[in-house]
């Protein structure tokens, strides 16, 4: 039985048999003895995404530490409201937060990622927005690519849409981050993107 454990574009923690290529957490442990979630979906506002894989350690996905979290990918995590981890993505991160406008601390962007990825905003402009950012129409999450709209599932993206400034959407990444997308951070795309996009934007 798969455990509840993947992360939506929409914030969302659902099981799936689907894998997922970048781990990540919220700050600490919030899963029950048994494995499973109560009603808590973080344990502190330091929301990151990790490697799958980092020195050969291993860890319990739901162990003492914390509530291991898994992502598609970058694009997802990102959307979900994940920074790149210090500790074992520690080159990402400093590129990410080099991007960053305003500068802040750490501490100050999780809060402000935190406060923006509870909100509902609305997509104004869709046709401006960056490449690595996910939007919502309806009840579905899609990411800019290029000109294109790349619908996602946990297996990957399928079906491609062309993106219009005129669509109707609400955004999914928080803005902050699209900032920094926008001022040129590429982050890391699960192969049905470049597949279905034919390796380019």
């Amino acid at each position: 039985m798969s455990l509840q454990n993947r992360v939506t574009p929409f914030g969302e923690i659902i099981a799936t048999q689907a894998r997922g290529t970048m781990m990540g957490n919220r700050g600490g442990r919030f899963h029950r003895d048994d494995r499973t979630l109560g009603r808590r979906r973080w344990a502190s506002h330091h929301w990151i995404c990790c490697e799958l894989h980092y020195r050969n350690q291993y860890h319990e996905p739901m162990g003492m530490g914390y509530t291991s979290l898994f992502f598609l990918d970058e694009v997802t995590a990102l959307a979900a409201g994940h920074r790149p981890c210090f500790f074992c993505r520690r080159a990402d991160a400093k590129r990410f937060f080099s991007l960053m406008e305003p500068k802040l601390t750490t501490d100050a962007a999780d809060r402000l990622a935190h406060q923006q990825r509870l909100a509902s905003i609305p997509c104004e402009d869709c046709g401006s927005l960056p490449d690595g950012a996910m939007i919502a129409l309806s009840d579905a999450a899609f990411a800019i690519r290029g000109t294109h709209l790349l619908r996602w599932s946990p297996f990957g993206y399928g079906e491609i849409l062309p993106r219009t400034s005129a669509m109707t959407a609400r955004l999914l990444t928080p803005p902050l981050y699209v900032g920094i997308l926008a001022r040129g951070y590429e982050p890391r795309w699960h192969q049905s993107a470049l597949e279905i996009t034919g390796g380019a934007a």
